[in-house]
C-alpha cells in the first residue's frame, strides 16, 4: 500500500509549512514595503499640479520621478551591506526611516530643486528597503516556497499604489498636493513596530551564529589606498553626473554624462564580481535595466496619460490607478505560485510573453473607464506582477554572506531604467501621443527582457568566468536554515 504523501511534499497544503514566526516576518516586510509604494508613487499622481505650480514641462516634471532613481544605486550598496554584517532586520528599519524623511521633506518643498533633493533620500531609502526586506523574507520562508514569499512581499508595493491613489482623490482636491507627502511620515511607526517585535533572518541567523561579523562586502573596492581613493572619486564623480543628467544642469552635455556614470558603475560591478562573477553582475545589472525601462514609463506616467491626453478628473484617475494596483498586486500573487511550480525563469519569461497582447489594446480606449481598467488590470497583472519573483530570482545569484549588499547593488543599479524611462517616454511623447510612446517602450523592451531571462543570459555569462559556480544558492543553503522553533523567537 502506498504511504500518503507528507504535509511538507502537498501543495495543497502549503500554508501548513509556513510557521507563525514566519508568516508575521512576512506581514511586516510587506507592510514596510506597501508604504513604501505608497510613498514613491506619490509623484506620479501629482506630476500634473506640480507642474502647474512649478511651470515645469512634461519632460521637466517627469524628472521628477527620475531623480529617485539617481541615488538607489549608493543606498542600495550602503544599507545592503549594513543588512550583510548587522542583519536584515536592521537595514529595514533605517531604509524605512530614510525614505519616511524624504516623503516628508517633498511637502516642503518650494522649487523643483528642493523638490529633487527631498527625491533623492526616498530613492536611498526605498533601495534599502527593497534588498533588507526581499533578502529577510526569503531567508525567513521553506525554501520550496521563496517563489510565494517573494511575490506576497512585492506585492505590498502595488497595495501601497493603490492606497495612495484612494488618498489622492480625497486629499488633493481639498487640501492641495503637499499634504499627501506629509502623510508619507506614517512609515516611521512601522519601523519602530519592527524593531520591538522581529527576529532576525533565518539564514543570516544560522550563517553567522557563534561567528564574528562577516567582513564589509563592498571592501574589494577600497583594498589598498589607491583603489580606495580612485574608487571614491569615482563614486562622487557618478554621483554628480547622474544628477546633472536628470537636472537642466547637464543640459548639452547628458550623453558624456550618461556614459560617464555608466562607465563607473559597471566598473564598481565588475571590482565587486572579481575575476569568477563580474559577468554575472554587468548581466544581472543590465537585465533589471531593462525590465525598469519596460514597466516604468506606465508606472511613472499613466496619471499623466489619463489627465492630460484622456482628460479624467481626479476621481476617474482614482478609479483607473485602482484597476491598476490590483492588478499589479494580483499579478505578484499568481507569479509566486507560478515560480513554485514551474521554475523562477520559466514563470517570469512565460508570463511577461502573456502580457505583450495587452499593451497597444490598453492605448487603444479612448472612452470606456472600465474597459481601460480591465485591460490594464490584465497588461500590469501580468507584466509589472511577474516582478514579484524579481528578488528571487536575483538573490539565487548570491551566497547568504554577501546577498544583501549583492541584490542591492545590482537591483538598484539597474533601477537607473527607471530614471530613463519616463524621461525618455516624455522625449518620444515630442513626436507622437503619450500613449503611443508609453506602448512602443513597454512592447519593445519586454520582449529584450523575455529574451535576457528565458535564456538565462546572465547564468550563462558567469559560466564564461566560473564554470563551477553554484545553480542556485537559495537552494544549496536549505540545509544551513534554522530550524522553525528559532523562527518563532522574538528576541
Amino acid at each position: 500500500m502506498t504511504r500518503p504523501a507528507r504535509p511538507a511534499e502537498d501543495p495543497g497544503r502549503w500554508y501548513r509549512q509556513v510557521s507563525g514566526g514566519q508568516w508575521k516576518a512576512l506581514f511586516a516586510a510587506w507592510l514596510g514595503y506597501l508604504l513604501d509604494g505608497f510613498d514613491f508613487v506619490l509623484i506620479t499622481l501629482v506630476l500634473t499640479e506640480i507642474a502647474d505650480e512649478f511651470a515645469l514641462d512634461t519632460a521637466g516634471a517627469a524628472s521628477l520621478v527620475s531623480a529617485a532613481f539617481v541615488t538607489r544605486w549608493l543606498g542600495g550598496a550602503v544599507l545592503g551591506a549594513m543588512g550583510d554584517r548587522y542583519g536584515r532586520k536592521a537595514a529595514m528599519i533605517a531604509s524605512i526611516l530614510l525614505y519616511s524623511l524624504g516623503t516628508f521633506a517633498c511637502g516642503f518643498a518650494w522649487n523643483y530643486t528642493s523638490l529633487f533633493t527631498a527625491r533623492l533620500l526616498i530613492g536611498m531609502g526605498m533601495a534599502g528597503e527593497y534588498g533588507a526586506s526581499a533578502t529577510y523574507v526569503l531567508e525567513s520562508w521553506p525554501t520550496r516556497l521563496r517563489n510565494r514569499a517573494s511575490g506576497f512581499l512585492i506585492s505590498g508595493y502595488a497595495g501601497g499604489t493603490i492606497v495612495a491613489a484612494e488618498l489622492y482623490k480625497w486629499v488633493v482636491p481639498h487640501w492641495g498636493w503637499r499634504w499627501m507627502f506629509w502623510i508619507g511620515v506614517l512609515p516611521v511607526l512601522v519601523a519602530l513596530w519592527v524593531r520591538r517585535a522581529l527576529p532576525e533572518a533565518g539564514d543570516w541567523s544560522a550563517r553567522t551564529a557563534g561567528r564574528p561579523a562577516p567582513p564589509n562586502p563592498f571592501r574589494p573596492l577600497f583594498t589598498g589606498r589607491p583603489r580606495a581613493w580612485a574608487n571614491g572619486l569615482l563614486a562622487a564623480a557618478a554621483s554628480a553626473a547622474l544628477f546633472c543628467v536628470f537636472t537642466p544642469l547637464g543640459a548639452g552635455l547628458r550623453w558624456p554624462l550618461s556614459l560617464l556614470s555608466a562607465a563607473a558603475l559597471l566598473g564598481f560591478a565588475a571590482q565587486l564580481g572579481g575575476r569568477r562573477r563580474w559577468l554575472l553582475y554587468i548581466g544581472l545589472v543590465a537585465t533589471v535595466f531593462c525590465a525598469f525601462l519596460y514597466s516604468w514609463p506606465i508606472q511613472a506616467l499613466l496619471p499623466t496619460y489619463l489627465k492630460s491626453e484622456l482628460g479624467y478628473d481626479p476621481d476617474r484617475v482614482a478609479d483607473v490607478m485602482f484597476y491598476a494596483g490590483f492588478g499589479t498586486m494580483a499579478g505578484c500573487w499568481l507569479a509566486g505560485f507560478t515560480g513554485d511550480r514551474f521554475g523562477t525563469r520559466r514563470a517570469y519569461a512565460c508570463t511577461l510573453a502573456a502580457s505583450l497582447a495587452f499593451v497597444f489594446p490598453v492605448f487603444a480606449v479612448q472612452d470606456s473607464l472600465v474597459g481601460l481598467g480591465v485591460l490594464l488590470f490584465f497588461l500590469l497583472a501580468l507584466s509589472q506582477g511577474i516582478s514579484g519573483i524579481l528578488p528571487r530570482y536575483i538573490a539565487s545569484h548570491f551566497p547568504v554572506e554577501t546577498r544583501a549588499a549583492s541584490l542591492g547593488f545590482v537591483y538598484n543599479t539597474g533601477a537607473l531604467g527607471g530614471a530613463v524611462a519616463p524621461v525618455l517616454g516624455a522625449r518620444l511623447a515630442e513626436g507622437m501621443s503619450l500613449g503611443r510612446a508609453l506602448a512602443v517602450l513597454t512592447f519593445g523592451l519586454t520582449l529584450v527582457v523575455i529574451v535576457l531571462v528565458g535564456a538565462d543570459v546572465p547564468r550563462r555569462l558567469a559560466r564564461l568566468a566560473d564554470r563551477e559556480g553554484v545553480p542556485d544558492h537559495l537552494v544549496a543553503e536549505e540545509s544551513l536554515s534554522v530550524p522553525e522553533a528559532n523562527v518563532e523567537t522574538t528576541r
